[in-house]
């Protein structure tokens, strides 16, 4: 039987969003910025959470601190528009997974940050 993302661990699953952009050449530390942009969990706090038994869903649900420009992330992830996902949880994973993605195509955090904030 295969988990659901909200079961698996934050660091299985964070550790798989590095991977994909660390094989396209870039860092971990972008990821870290643009999820603590996301979530309001300092650099620090994500670091702490690596190793920890806290599952994906908990890191969502326990988030500090949303960025309200949050909403402006929309398009296609997986096939699905992110603004027509019903479930504010999975809504909030696919906002990441699209900044990750963004992240792997070479785009810098702060370049992303501008494109969001407007």
């Amino acid at each position: 039987m295969r988990k659901s993302i909200y079961e698996m661990t934050f660091t299985s699953v964070y550790g798989a969003l590095v991977a994909k952009v660390e094989r396209k050449g870039q860092t971990k530390v972008d990821v870290a910025k643009v999820t603590s942009w996301l979530t309001g969990y300092s650099v620090e706090q994500l670091d702490d959470l690596l190793g920890s038994d806290l599952t994906y869903g908990e890191f969502f649900q326990n988030a500090p601190s949303y960025n309200p420009n949050r909403t402006n992330i929309t398009g296609n992830i997986c096939g699905v528009r992110i603004e027509t996902i019903e479930e504010p949880l999975m809504q909030e994973i696919r906002r990441l997974d699209k900044l990750v993605d963004w992240i792997a195509k070479g785009k810098t955090p702060q370049e992303i940050f501008d494109k969001y904030e407007n």
